[in-house]
């Protein structure tokens, strides 16, 4: 049972953490109102929040669920999920600067602003894209070595 509610609460919050990034996804555009520049710090707040909470759940169903932490540890589909996952947060942080700054502001951006932020977002995207074909092999024990 502990394995599954680690299951079912690392996948509600992998989704509300990729429906956050697609908000974010959809509201950096030009034209933007500098009240909806604002608004991106509290959707990215968010964003971030989750990001921390897929990882501790997540850290806690590799130790303490049914496969325990020697089948993840072995896994080179596991790292390749962490490493993954890792870089869309390294790309989060430009974006999350920036939303700061026009925040307290109180302008909205430029185009080229905009331009630049959306180029992080959608290399986060692609790198997030990877993370359900890593996390599908893992399951099903592809990358295992002794």
């Amino acid at each position: 049972m502990t394995d599954l509610l680690f299951a079912l609460l690392h996948h509600l919050a992998i989704f509300a953490l990729f429906g956050y990034f697609v908000a974010e996804i959809a509201l950096v555009r030009e034209g933007m109102s500098p009240a909806e520049a604002g608004e991106l710090a509290k959707v990215d707040h968010a964003y971030g929040m989750l990001s921390l909470a897929v990882l501790a759940i997540g850290f806690a169903r590799a130790v303490l669920a049914a496969k325990g932490w020697d089948y993840y540890a072995h896994n080179g589909f596991f790292w390749a999920k962490i490493a993954a996952f890792a870089a869309v947060g390294a790309l989060s942080i430009v974006p999350t600067l920036r939303y700061i700054a026009w925040r307290k502001s109180g302008q909205a951006p430029d185009a080229a602003e905009v331009a630049r932020v959306r180029r992080f977002l959608l290399a986060q995207l692609a790198l997030f894209a990877l993370i359900p074909l890593f996390a599908a092999a893992m399951a099903r024990g592809y990358g295992q070595w002794a």
